[in-house]
Protein backbone atom coordinates (compact mmCIF):
# COMPACT_ATOMS: atom_id res chain seq x y z
CA UNK A 1 0.00 0.00 0.00
CA UNK A 2 1.21 3.62 -0.15
CA UNK A 3 1.98 5.72 2.69
CA UNK A 4 -1.45 7.02 2.91
CA UNK A 5 -3.19 4.09 3.41
CA UNK A 6 0.60 1.75 4.50
CA UNK A 7 3.96 3.52 4.08
CA UNK A 8 5.94 1.22 1.97
CA UNK A 9 9.54 0.35 2.43
CA UNK A 10 11.18 1.71 -0.85
CA UNK A 11 13.94 3.40 1.20
CA UNK A 12 17.58 1.36 0.72
CA UNK A 13 20.29 1.41 -1.18
CA UNK A 14 23.29 -0.96 -1.80
CA UNK A 15 24.98 -3.88 -3.22
CA UNK A 16 23.15 -6.97 -3.72
CA UNK A 17 24.85 -9.86 -1.47
CA UNK A 18 22.88 -12.89 0.51
CA UNK A 19 21.50 -11.90 3.79
CA UNK A 20 22.08 -13.31 6.88
CA UNK A 21 19.06 -14.91 8.77
CA UNK A 22 18.15 -13.12 11.40
CA UNK A 23 19.36 -14.76 15.00
CA UNK A 24 15.82 -15.72 16.32
CA UNK A 25 16.66 -18.47 18.55
CA UNK A 26 16.82 -18.63 22.03
CA UNK A 27 17.44 -20.25 25.04
CA UNK A 28 15.15 -17.26 26.85
CA UNK A 29 12.36 -19.19 28.08
CA UNK A 30 10.55 -15.62 28.74
CA UNK A 31 10.44 -15.07 24.74
CA UNK A 32 7.10 -15.06 23.06
CA UNK A 33 5.86 -15.61 26.64
CA UNK A 34 2.01 -14.77 26.61
CA UNK A 35 1.21 -11.66 28.92
CA UNK A 36 -2.34 -10.66 27.93
CA UNK A 37 -5.44 -10.83 26.01
CA UNK A 38 -7.92 -8.91 25.52
CA UNK A 39 -10.92 -9.68 23.18
CA UNK A 40 -11.20 -7.30 19.95
CA UNK A 41 -13.83 -8.98 17.61
CA UNK A 42 -16.11 -11.84 17.93
CA UNK A 43 -18.13 -12.36 14.17
CA UNK A 44 -20.38 -15.31 12.50
CA UNK A 45 -20.18 -15.92 8.73
CA UNK A 46 -22.92 -13.64 8.05
CA UNK A 47 -20.89 -10.88 9.49
CA UNK A 48 -17.68 -11.83 7.96
CA UNK A 49 -18.96 -11.42 4.56
CA UNK A 50 -20.23 -8.19 5.47
CA UNK A 51 -17.31 -7.40 6.90
CA UNK A 52 -14.77 -8.79 4.11
CA UNK A 53 -17.24 -6.83 1.30
CA UNK A 54 -16.43 -3.77 2.97
CA UNK A 55 -12.62 -4.08 2.63
CA UNK A 56 -13.45 -5.02 -1.08
CA UNK A 57 -12.11 -8.62 -0.49
CA UNK A 58 -13.80 -11.56 -1.96
CA UNK A 59 -15.83 -13.47 0.78
CA UNK A 60 -16.47 -16.53 -0.62
CA UNK A 61 -14.33 -19.03 1.51
CA UNK A 62 -16.23 -17.90 4.47
CA UNK A 63 -17.02 -21.15 6.40
CA UNK A 64 -15.75 -20.18 10.29
CA UNK A 65 -16.94 -17.67 12.93
CA UNK A 66 -14.11 -15.65 14.50
CA UNK A 67 -12.85 -14.72 17.69
CA UNK A 68 -10.18 -12.21 17.53
CA UNK A 69 -7.69 -10.93 20.40
CA UNK A 70 -5.17 -8.62 21.18
CA UNK A 71 -2.26 -10.70 22.39
CA UNK A 72 0.59 -9.02 24.31
CA UNK A 73 3.83 -11.09 24.55
CA UNK A 74 7.73 -10.94 25.77
CA UNK A 75 10.14 -10.33 22.98
CA UNK A 76 13.70 -8.78 22.11
CA UNK A 77 14.08 -5.08 20.70
CA UNK A 78 16.73 -4.49 17.85
CA UNK A 79 19.49 -4.44 20.49
CA UNK A 80 18.42 -7.65 22.11
CA UNK A 81 17.15 -6.18 25.10
CA UNK A 82 13.92 -7.79 26.62
CA UNK A 83 10.57 -5.76 26.11
CA UNK A 84 7.22 -6.19 24.37
CA UNK A 85 4.92 -6.40 21.70
CA UNK A 86 1.46 -6.57 20.48
CA UNK A 87 -0.13 -8.80 18.00
CA UNK A 88 -3.82 -10.22 16.53
CA UNK A 89 -4.98 -13.38 16.32
CA UNK A 90 -8.09 -14.78 14.94
CA UNK A 91 -9.06 -17.79 15.61
CA UNK A 92 -11.60 -19.72 13.75
CA UNK A 93 -14.37 -21.29 15.58
CA UNK A 94 -15.56 -24.83 15.51
CA UNK A 95 -13.03 -26.14 13.25
CA UNK A 96 -10.96 -28.56 13.68
CA UNK A 97 -8.56 -28.76 16.75
CA UNK A 98 -5.52 -28.90 14.53
CA UNK A 99 -5.93 -25.53 12.95
CA UNK A 100 -3.69 -24.32 9.67
CA UNK A 101 -1.76 -21.23 10.34
CA UNK A 102 -1.12 -18.34 8.36
CA UNK A 103 0.87 -15.33 9.75
CA UNK A 104 0.01 -12.12 8.01
CA UNK A 105 2.83 -9.33 8.16
CA UNK A 106 1.63 -5.99 7.62
CA UNK A 107 2.98 -2.73 5.68
CA UNK A 108 4.79 0.47 6.57
CA UNK A 109 3.21 1.91 9.40
CA UNK A 110 4.09 5.54 10.97
CA UNK A 111 0.52 5.48 13.74
CA UNK A 112 1.09 2.85 16.54
CA UNK A 113 -2.60 2.92 16.63
CA UNK A 114 -3.27 1.97 12.84
CA UNK A 115 -2.54 -2.12 13.12
CA UNK A 116 -4.62 -4.58 13.26
CA UNK A 117 -4.94 -5.67 16.80
CA UNK A 118 -6.20 -1.95 17.73
CA UNK A 119 -7.74 -0.43 14.55
CA UNK A 120 -10.26 -1.90 12.06
CA UNK A 121 -8.35 -1.68 8.56
CA UNK A 122 -6.95 -3.79 5.45
CA UNK A 123 -4.40 -5.48 7.58
CA UNK A 124 -7.38 -6.90 9.81
CA UNK A 125 -9.68 -7.54 7.61
CA UNK A 126 -6.95 -9.77 5.81
CA UNK A 127 -6.60 -11.95 9.17
CA UNK A 128 -9.97 -12.60 9.25
CA UNK A 129 -10.17 -13.47 5.86
CA UNK A 130 -7.92 -16.62 6.32
CA UNK A 131 -9.36 -17.10 9.98
CA UNK A 132 -12.75 -17.09 8.30
CA UNK A 133 -11.47 -19.72 6.21
CA UNK A 134 -10.36 -21.96 8.85
CA UNK A 135 -6.75 -20.88 9.44
CA UNK A 136 -5.37 -19.58 12.76
CA UNK A 137 -3.92 -16.03 11.89
CA UNK A 138 -1.36 -14.29 13.93
CA UNK A 139 -0.81 -10.72 12.46
CA UNK A 140 2.68 -9.17 14.57
CA UNK A 141 2.21 -5.58 15.12
CA UNK A 142 6.19 -5.69 14.92
CA UNK A 143 8.04 -3.43 17.74
CA UNK A 144 7.01 0.06 18.81
CA UNK A 145 3.60 -0.45 17.06
CA UNK A 146 0.03 -1.69 18.55
CA UNK A 147 0.11 -1.18 22.40
CA UNK A 148 4.11 -2.41 22.26
CA UNK A 149 6.56 0.44 23.75
CA UNK A 150 9.17 1.75 22.58
CA UNK A 151 9.52 2.79 18.98
CA UNK A 152 9.37 1.40 15.77
CA UNK A 153 12.46 0.26 13.82
CA UNK A 154 11.44 0.56 10.60
CA UNK A 155 12.41 -1.81 7.95
CA UNK A 156 14.72 -3.80 10.14
CA UNK A 157 14.50 -7.34 8.99
CA UNK A 158 16.01 -9.13 11.66
CA UNK A 159 13.60 -7.32 14.89
CA UNK A 160 10.76 -7.80 12.73
CA UNK A 161 11.25 -11.45 12.20
CA UNK A 162 12.13 -11.81 16.29
CA UNK A 163 9.07 -9.95 16.71
CA UNK A 164 6.87 -12.01 14.72
CA UNK A 165 8.56 -15.61 15.58
CA UNK A 166 7.82 -14.44 19.56
CA UNK A 167 4.08 -13.92 18.57
CA UNK A 168 3.91 -17.06 17.03
CA UNK A 169 5.39 -18.58 20.33
CA UNK A 170 2.43 -16.77 21.79
CA UNK A 171 -0.15 -17.39 19.73
CA UNK A 172 0.50 -20.90 20.09
CA UNK A 173 -0.04 -20.90 23.73
CA UNK A 174 -3.46 -18.80 23.47
CA UNK A 175 -4.40 -21.91 20.98
CA UNK A 176 -3.48 -24.22 23.69
CA UNK A 177 -5.56 -22.39 26.80
CA UNK A 178 -8.15 -22.44 23.42
CA UNK A 179 -7.63 -26.46 23.23
CA UNK A 180 -6.27 -26.08 19.70
CA UNK A 181 -2.95 -27.62 18.37
CA UNK A 182 -1.74 -25.97 15.69
CA UNK A 183 -0.51 -27.37 12.62
CA UNK A 184 3.43 -26.82 12.21
CA UNK A 185 3.38 -25.73 8.57
CA UNK A 186 3.39 -21.50 8.65
CA UNK A 187 1.81 -20.17 5.25
CA UNK A 188 3.11 -16.81 5.38
CA UNK A 189 2.42 -13.41 3.66
CA UNK A 190 2.46 -10.00 3.87
CA UNK A 191 2.22 -6.72 1.80
CA UNK A 192 4.95 -4.34 1.03
CA UNK A 193 7.28 -3.47 3.80
CA UNK A 194 5.37 -6.91 5.17
CA UNK A 195 6.14 -8.89 1.79
CA UNK A 196 10.06 -8.23 2.52
CA UNK A 197 9.60 -9.25 6.12
CA UNK A 198 7.76 -12.42 4.40
CA UNK A 199 10.97 -13.26 2.93
CA UNK A 200 12.79 -13.07 6.04
CA UNK A 201 10.96 -14.77 8.43
CA UNK A 202 10.56 -17.37 5.87
CA UNK A 203 14.18 -18.08 5.66
CA UNK A 204 14.30 -17.77 9.59
CA UNK A 205 11.96 -20.28 9.90
CA UNK A 206 13.21 -22.92 7.40
CA UNK A 207 17.19 -22.41 8.92
CA UNK A 208 15.40 -23.31 12.43
CA UNK A 209 14.66 -20.22 14.30
CA UNK A 210 11.79 -22.49 16.31
CA UNK A 211 11.81 -25.70 15.57
CA UNK A 212 8.54 -26.48 16.23
CA UNK A 213 7.52 -24.79 13.26
CA UNK A 214 8.26 -25.01 9.32
CA UNK A 215 7.34 -23.35 6.25
CA UNK A 216 4.04 -24.37 5.16
CA UNK A 217 4.02 -21.61 2.10
CA UNK A 218 5.36 -18.14 1.35
CA UNK A 219 3.56 -15.34 -1.29
CA UNK A 220 4.94 -11.90 -0.64
CA UNK A 221 2.68 -8.83 -2.19
CA UNK A 222 4.54 -5.95 -3.48
CA UNK A 223 7.28 -6.11 -1.44
CA UNK A 224 10.32 -3.92 -1.54
CA UNK A 225 12.54 -6.73 -2.37
CA UNK A 226 15.62 -4.43 -4.41
CA UNK A 227 15.70 -1.80 -2.13
CA UNK A 228 18.75 -0.44 -4.02
CA UNK A 229 16.60 0.06 -6.86
CA UNK A 230 13.86 1.67 -5.07
CA UNK A 231 16.39 3.73 -3.38
CA UNK A 232 17.91 5.18 -6.46
CA UNK A 233 14.51 6.19 -7.90
CA UNK A 234 13.18 7.59 -4.79
CA UNK A 235 16.02 10.07 -5.20
CA UNK A 236 15.31 10.82 -8.76
CA UNK A 237 11.56 11.41 -7.72
CA UNK A 238 9.78 8.30 -9.10
CA UNK A 239 8.81 6.63 -6.25
CA UNK A 240 4.99 7.71 -5.29
CA UNK A 241 5.79 8.86 -1.54
CA UNK A 242 9.10 8.44 -1.69
CA UNK A 243 9.68 11.27 0.38
CA UNK A 244 7.85 9.80 3.40
CA UNK A 245 9.78 6.66 2.51
CA UNK A 246 13.13 8.47 2.78
CA UNK A 247 12.23 10.32 6.07
CA UNK A 248 10.98 6.87 8.33
CA UNK A 249 14.02 4.83 7.27
CA UNK A 250 16.43 7.61 8.16
CA UNK A 251 15.11 8.66 11.45
CA UNK A 252 14.25 4.74 12.24
CA UNK A 253 17.59 3.22 11.50
CA UNK A 254 19.70 6.69 12.98
CA UNK A 255 17.78 5.09 16.28
CA UNK A 256 19.43 1.49 15.50
CA UNK A 257 22.74 1.67 13.98
CA UNK A 258 23.39 5.92 14.56
CA UNK A 259 23.56 7.66 11.13
CA UNK A 260 23.72 10.84 12.61
CA UNK A 261 24.15 12.61 16.20
CA UNK A 262 21.92 15.62 15.26
CA UNK A 263 18.63 15.45 13.14
CA UNK A 264 20.19 18.57 11.84
CA UNK A 265 22.64 16.53 10.15
CA UNK A 266 20.38 14.73 8.11
CA UNK A 267 17.15 16.80 7.74
CA UNK A 268 16.77 20.37 6.02
CA UNK A 269 13.76 20.49 8.48
CA UNK A 270 15.06 18.81 12.19
CA UNK A 271 11.75 18.78 13.50
CA UNK A 272 10.89 15.99 10.88
CA UNK A 273 12.35 13.90 13.29
CA UNK A 274 9.86 14.13 15.45
CA UNK A 275 6.87 13.05 13.63
CA UNK A 276 7.84 9.78 13.35
CA UNK A 277 7.44 8.47 17.01
CA UNK A 278 4.48 6.19 16.60
CA UNK A 279 2.07 8.93 17.60
CA UNK A 280 1.38 10.81 14.57
CA UNK A 281 -1.02 10.15 12.21
CA UNK A 282 -0.62 10.41 8.56
CA UNK A 283 -2.73 13.46 8.16
CA UNK A 284 -0.17 15.15 10.75
CA UNK A 285 2.71 13.70 8.95
CA UNK A 286 2.31 14.33 5.46
CA UNK A 287 1.71 17.88 5.64
CA UNK A 288 5.00 18.88 7.08
CA UNK A 289 6.91 16.99 4.49
CA UNK A 290 8.57 18.62 2.13
CA UNK A 291 8.08 17.82 -1.89
CA UNK A 292 11.07 16.49 -2.92
CA UNK A 293 14.15 14.28 -1.72
CA UNK A 294 16.15 17.68 -1.87
CA UNK A 295 14.21 19.51 0.21
CA UNK A 296 14.03 16.80 2.50
CA UNK A 297 17.51 15.93 3.41
CA UNK A 298 21.23 18.43 3.48
CA UNK A 299 23.02 18.05 1.13
CA UNK A 300 25.59 16.07 2.99
CA UNK A 301 23.33 13.28 3.93
CA UNK A 302 22.40 12.77 0.95
CA UNK A 303 25.74 12.46 -0.29
CA UNK A 304 25.97 9.69 2.31
CA UNK A 305 22.91 7.48 1.17
CA UNK A 306 24.08 7.63 -2.13
CA UNK A 307 27.24 6.66 -1.80
CA UNK A 308 26.97 4.46 1.25
CA UNK A 309 30.23 3.15 3.34
CA UNK A 310 30.52 1.23 6.78
CA UNK A 311 27.97 0.14 8.99
CA UNK A 312 25.24 1.91 6.73
CA UNK A 313 26.64 0.45 3.20
CA UNK A 314 26.87 -3.14 5.24
CA UNK A 315 23.05 -3.03 6.51
CA UNK A 316 21.90 -1.87 3.18
CA UNK A 317 23.57 -5.08 1.87
CA UNK A 318 22.34 -7.16 3.90
CA UNK A 319 18.64 -5.62 3.24
CA UNK A 320 18.68 -6.27 -0.02
CA UNK A 321 19.87 -9.95 0.28
CA UNK A 322 16.39 -11.30 1.43
CA UNK A 323 15.80 -13.26 -1.82
CA UNK A 324 19.03 -15.07 -1.39
CA UNK A 325 18.07 -18.59 0.02
CA UNK A 326 16.31 -21.72 -1.42
CA UNK A 327 12.90 -22.04 0.26
CA UNK A 328 11.72 -25.32 0.33
CA UNK A 329 8.35 -24.49 -0.47
CA UNK A 330 7.01 -22.90 -3.96
CA UNK A 331 7.21 -19.12 -3.50
CA UNK A 332 4.64 -17.09 -5.11
CA UNK A 333 5.80 -13.02 -5.15
CA UNK A 334 2.67 -10.93 -6.28
CA UNK A 335 3.03 -7.28 -7.86
CA UNK A 336 1.64 -5.72 -10.76
CA UNK A 337 3.01 -2.80 -12.95
CA UNK A 338 1.09 -0.37 -12.22
CA UNK A 339 2.43 -0.41 -8.58
CA UNK A 340 4.56 3.02 -8.58
CA UNK A 341 6.01 2.61 -5.15
CA UNK A 342 7.67 -0.94 -4.85
CA UNK A 343 7.78 -1.46 -8.61
CA UNK A 344 7.66 -4.70 -10.30
CA UNK A 345 11.18 -4.93 -11.05
CA UNK A 346 12.23 -5.72 -7.62
CA UNK A 347 9.61 -8.67 -7.43
CA UNK A 348 11.61 -10.29 -10.39
CA UNK A 349 14.61 -9.66 -9.01
CA UNK A 350 13.24 -11.87 -6.00
CA UNK A 351 12.14 -14.31 -8.66
CA UNK A 352 15.46 -14.15 -10.38
CA UNK A 353 17.38 -14.19 -7.15
CA UNK A 354 15.21 -17.26 -5.73
CA UNK A 355 15.61 -19.32 -9.10
CA UNK A 356 19.50 -18.45 -9.16
CA UNK A 357 19.20 -20.45 -5.76
CA UNK A 358 17.55 -23.38 -7.88
CA UNK A 359 13.94 -22.50 -5.37
CA UNK A 360 10.60 -23.15 -7.62
CA UNK A 361 9.49 -19.19 -7.58
CA UNK A 362 6.57 -17.70 -9.89
CA UNK A 363 6.22 -14.38 -10.19
CA UNK A 364 2.43 -12.88 -10.62
CA UNK A 365 1.78 -9.45 -12.09
CA UNK A 366 -1.82 -8.15 -11.46
CA UNK A 367 -1.90 -6.24 -14.24
CA UNK A 368 -0.74 -2.41 -15.45
CA UNK A 369 -4.40 -1.01 -13.90
CA UNK A 370 -3.39 -2.25 -10.43
CA UNK A 371 -1.49 0.40 -8.19
CA UNK A 372 0.21 -0.95 -4.68
CA UNK A 373 -2.90 -0.71 -2.77
CA UNK A 374 -5.34 -2.62 -4.78
CA UNK A 375 -2.43 -5.46 -5.01
CA UNK A 376 -3.09 -6.75 -1.85
CA UNK A 377 -6.53 -7.16 -2.30
CA UNK A 378 -6.62 -8.80 -5.31
CA UNK A 379 -3.75 -11.20 -4.72
CA UNK A 380 -4.89 -12.16 -0.50
CA UNK A 381 -7.91 -14.22 -2.56
CA UNK A 382 -5.79 -16.32 -4.41
CA UNK A 383 -2.85 -16.17 -2.45
CA UNK A 384 -5.71 -18.35 0.06
CA UNK A 385 -6.77 -20.75 -2.64
CA UNK A 386 -3.20 -21.47 -2.65
CA UNK A 387 -2.72 -22.30 0.50
CA UNK A 388 -5.61 -24.05 0.45
CA UNK A 389 -4.20 -26.45 -1.57
CA UNK A 390 -0.91 -27.10 -0.22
Amino acid sequence: MTFTTRLTAAVLCGVVVAASVPATASADPARGRLLDVVPVSTMDTTQLVTYLGDYALDASRVRHAVDSKRITYRTVDAHGEPTTASALVALPRDGTRTPRQVTWLHGTTGYRGSVASVADGNDRAAALLFASAGYLTTAPDYLGLGTGPGLHPYVDAPSTVTASVDALRAARELAAREGLRPDPRVMITGHSQGGHAAMALGQALQAGADRRWEVGGLAPIGGPMKPSLLVARALDGEISNGVAYMAYWTVAWNRVHHLYDDPAEAFRDPSVEALFDGEHRNEEIFPRLPGTIAELFTESYLARVENPTGVLRAKLREADGYCDWRPRVPVSIYSSTGDRDTLIETSAYCDERLERHHATSTLIDLGPDVNHGRAAKLALPRILAEFDRS
